[in-house]
């Protein structure tokens, strides 16, 4: 289990990043939703112990990781958002070093974990390549390979299928699903599909606050009867927007489909079954309209 109470950032920008974060976070697949510049990167890092929060605490296992990095280091898997790699190192060589600097001191253990996790991301057949002439899906699940290194028991993933290809999106979700539920994976994304389809458990992050949190599937039962939908011509938008809440709009074989958010139906609008999409835009629009 991993605790948050009450942590707060505000860089010497001036930004005010996060703003009394609460989360309890159990085993298995965790989703982390939000806008960019929601705070999640920041809160990534906070937990990854790459920078101090200005108060709070966060508590994993019984390590208090702000007062012992070391140790929650040492149960550590990150991928971050981006990451460099060393270039003209093929991919073992590279793991390999990785793996020495994770601690795997022992040559053959070492070697035998390095092979192994090229082998689970998919990767054992391009081991002798430079990873920096890796595609996008491939070094993402090189990342995910060096975030398994020393058998971690808690992985965070931050934005990882961002710019991927569908047929690597599915590659790179089955992946993380393979990591299994004794561990603490936390998927930090704006993608709402992502989460939808890998995480019992989710919250949505806006402005440095956790906005909503709970079951993706309980969430958007709440919604149900809420949502209406119609396909309209662009110019009628502005006008709907002054009218209604519209949590939603894009485009479908050159139409424009808007969702709007009311408890009963508009004039025009038809019923639409709620989806996780509708939850999280619906809570954003919520959040923004408050503020």
């Amino acid at each position: 289990m991993l605790t948050i109470k009450d942590l707060t950032k505000t860089y010497d920008n001036g930004v005010h990043a996060l703003k009394g974060i609460n989360l309890s976070i159990p085993k298995g697949m965790y989703g982390l939703l939000g806008p960019n510049g929601a705070g999640k990167s920041s809160l990534m890092r906070t937990i990854a112990t790459l920078q101090q929060p200005d108060s709070g605490t966060i508590e994993f296992d019984g390590i208090d990781v702000l007062s012992s990095p070391h140790e929650l280091r040492m149960r550590l898997g990150y991928l971050p958002q981006d990451f460099g790699v060393y270039q003209r190192i093929n991919a073992y060589d590279l793991l390999d070093h990785l793996a020495i600097l994770k601690g795997l001191d022992n040559k053959k253990e070492r070697k035998e974990a390095v092979d192994g996790l090229l082998a689970h991301t998919n990767l054992y057949q391009h081991k002798d390549k430079a990873v920096s002439g890796y595609s996008g899906g491939m070094r993402q699940r090189f990342g995910i390979a060096q975030a398994l290194l020393g058998d971690p028991s808690l992985i965070i993933v931050d934005e990882p299928t961002a710019g991927l290809d569908p047929e690597e999106r599915n590659r790179f979700h089955n992946l993380l699903v393979s990591l299994g539920q004794e561990k603490v994976v936390i998927l930090s994304t704006h993608i709402v599909d992502d989460v939808a389809e890998l995480c019992p458990k989710m919250a949505v992050l806006g402005a440095g606050q956790i906005l909503l949190e709970g079951n993706p599937i309980e969430l958007t039962d709440k919604l149900n009867g809420q949502i209406w939908r119609k396909t309209i011509v662009l110019e009628q938008l502005p006008e709907i927007e002054k009218e209604m809440a519209v949590i939603s709009k894009r485009l479908f074989a050159g139409e424009t489909i808007v969702h709007v958010l009311a408890e009963n139906a508009p004039a025009g609008f038809d019923a639409t079954p709620a989806n996780l999409e509708d939850v999280y835009f619906s809570t954003i629009h919520q959040s923004r309209k408050a503020a």
